[in-house]
């Protein structure tokens, strides 16, 4: 009998052949902590004992959550990070790069075949390269600083066929959001979504980023590209190792395959308050909105920026609406700079934030009052997630996002 993509990793990692199901302690070739679940991490490792983490080389450390400081709390739990990396010998992004799962990845901190674990629900975003990657708890962040290992039970996998070619200005989040509306918020719990097909197959890896980091949102324990020659070019930039067969077998079994066709998908919204409450945009254009958020782990990258701005091309941004724009990380940043995007968002009148998660968090800043409505490129839409738990989120892809900044309603961004 074959093995999943999956089962293959696990394998690889434990030394011996391990199933679906199985229950293992296994290495880990990473862990990934930020400023808001580190502290809770280190306070867990000394209290387990710990006095030296098991590889200083394989702990991620940056602050990407509350940067700048937004609070004397969060300024002294960056202080306490900080005390640590340099006691423990880890290098610390610190604030200077950007968004802790995009970071990691154009850092090349992760590669095909790695596990990989974060103190962050969207460490599934990993998968992109061909790793094992998912978020746990700050508690079993602090055995795995200790340790190194961590059990897991091996997931069964959905393997998720996707065809088709795209219409104009629908992509990938528009495909994962369709799929979050189709599988459900808990139809994918604790597998792993495996993203197969020749639309995946083209996709450049921004795109496979975005569909990996929303794994989650079905309650995927992992999402995961084989990798291809697109894996293995993003990783030569990186100083990557040579490519390798990773694939699963023809004959492996999965819990579930299910094809998704997107030639006829037209541009998906997420209305309030789940990610799996998924319609056509056509079925909330109009919607008056008060602030569009435009980046986040999930499209922050600069060709989502790109997209954003193609739609805007020489217009400008409505007066009724709050347009924040923020690049997922230092580099996304900088070329979004010298494309001269960001001057023209700030010309349209939109707000530019160095990198960071910015509104999507709900704590730093771009919060909501009561009633007001926001719509954003960010993963998840629940009650209170961006403010007020009498206000409203709706997802949508960078696109949809542009041409409803620039109407002031919610906008098939086909139509301007």
């Amino acid at each position: 009998m074959g093995a999943t993509i999956v089962e293959k990793i696990f394998s690889s990692r434990c030394g011996s052949p391990v199933r679906t199901g199985d229950v293992v302690m296994a290495p880990v070739d990473g862990a990934m902590i930020h400023d808001i679940t580190g502290p809770l991490a280190i306070q867990k490792f000394y209290e387990m004992g710990g006095v030296r983490v098991f590889s200083p080389s394989k702990v991620i450390m940056l602050f990407d959550h509350q940067v700048p400081a937004d609070s004397i709390e969060a300024a002294e739990n960056q202080v306490f990070m900080r005390k640590f990396a340099a006691e423990q010998s880890i290098y610390n992004y610190d604030i200077h790069e950007g968004v802790c799962h995009q970071v990691t990845l154009e850092k090349g901190r992760v590669h095909p075949g790695d596990l990989v674990v974060g103190a962050d629900s969207h460490t599934c975003m990993y998968g992109a390269v061909g790793a094992f990657a998912t978020g746990i708890g700050s508690t079993d962040m602090g055995f795995v600083l200790k340790f190194g290992s961590l059990y897991f039970r091996v997931p069964e996998s959905i393997r998720a066929e996707v065809t088709g070619e795209f219409q104009h200005r629908v992509g990938a989040k528009d495909l994962i959001l369709m799929m979050a509306g189709k599988i459900g918020a808990d139809g994918a719990t604790y597998k792993a979504i495996e993203f197969t097909g020749e639309t995946v197959g083209g996709m450049e890896m921004a795109d496979r980023m975005t569909c990996t980091n929303m794994a989650i949102e079905m309650g995927a324990k992992a999402g995961i590209v084989p990798p291809d020659e697109v894996t293995w070019r993003y990783m030569a930039e990186r100083g990557g190792a040579a490519p390798v067969p990773l694939a699963s077998d023809p004959d492996a079994t999965y819990a579930e395959k299910r094809t998704f066709e997107v030639s006829d998908l037209a541009p998906q919204v997420a209305i309030p308050h789940n990610v799996d409450q998924v319609v056509e945009v056509g079925k909330v254009a109009g919607t008056p909105v008060d602030q569009v958020f435009i980046g986040s782990c999930t499209n922050g990258r600069f060709e989502d920026l790109k997209s954003a701005a193609e739609v805007l091309g020489s217009l400008s941004f409505s007066d009724r609406v709050r347009v924040i724009v923020i690049p997922a990380s230092r580099t996304e940043y900088l070329k979004a700079l010298r494309a001269g995007l960001i001057e023209q968002f700030v010309t349209a009148g939109a707000l530019v934030e160095a990198p960071c998660c910015g509104p999507c968090m709900g704590g730093a800043f771009g919060l909501l009052a009561p009633d007001e409505v926001s719509l954003s490129t960010s993963n998840r839409n629940f009650r209170g997630r961006q403010g007020s738990t009498a206000a409203s989120v709706y997802l949508c892809s960078p696109a949809t996002a542009a041409a409803s900044a620039i109407r002031g309603e919610i906008t098939d961004p086909r139509e301007v």
